[in-house]
């Protein structure tokens, strides 16, 4: 079987679970952008991470199924920024940018947004371009996670929460040791809108721990 045939299969059985999937359908029903609204409505029902007039942050957000929950949930008076490296269609109570948060440039773009607030909360659904390597697209993936956290340590306010998507594998561990550096609580969320074989978790960290307390670890 040649390997046209063989892509040619896998994307047809992609597609026949695609539109037979019950998230998918149901988040057509309800007006989402993507079934994954349903991972965050999930983990946010069981854990009350959104309130009204928090700051949150959203990176990775396209196509913008995220925003769509936390704008709704943080209004009135909330302020979501989102960013991701692909274009996002504009939504009601989110400003957007698009870059790759890997970059300076547009960190400084998402800090001048912030205008000097403090964030309450950090998500990040964010995941690179898989090459089918399996050593370097983990790699890929545990530094969007370790940037996620480096922006959290500069921007959130103490008691802030995060959450993150990981897949586990080389450096999980090490990279759960520093989030655990950095919050009180680390936990981890596997909602049921994450496809079984889906090899994603996501990171559910809590309470930023206040800047004294960094500094003696540090010291």
């Amino acid at each position: 079987m040649t390997d046209k045939i063989k892509r040619n299969k896998k994307n047809k059985a992609w597609m026949m679970e695609h539109v037979t999937d019950v998230y998918v359908q149901r988040a057509k029903a309800g007006g989402w952008r993507s079934r994954a609204a349903f991972k965050l409505i999930e983990i946010d029902d069981q854990d009350k991470l959104l309130k009204p007039g928090m700051t949150v942050v959203d990176l990775g957000s396209a196509p913008g199924s995220w925003s769509q929950v936390v704008a709704r949930r943080i209004a009135p008076h909330g302020c979501l920024i989102a960013l991701d490296l692909l274009p996002m269609e504009s939504l009601s109570g989110v400003e957007f940018i698009q870059g790759d948060f890997r970059e300076d440039d547009v960190l400084r773009q998402l800090e001048e947004k912030l205008q000097g607030r403090q964030v309450d909360l950090v998500l990040s659904d964010m995941a690179p371009n898989m090459s089918g390597i399996g050593m370097v697209d983990q790699s890929r993936v545990m530094l969007l996670a370790e940037l996620t956290l480096e922006f959290c340590e500069r921007h959130m306010k103490p008691g802030g929460d995060m959450l993150v998507k990981v897949f586990q594998g080389s450096g999980y561990m090490e990279l759960r040791t520093a989030v655990q550096g950095v919050f009180q609580t680390v936990e981890v969320r596997k909602p049921a809108a994450s496809r079984g074989r889906s090899a994603e978790n996501f990171l559910l960290a809590r309470g930023r721990r206040g800047g004294e307390y960094l500094r003696r670890e540090k010291g």
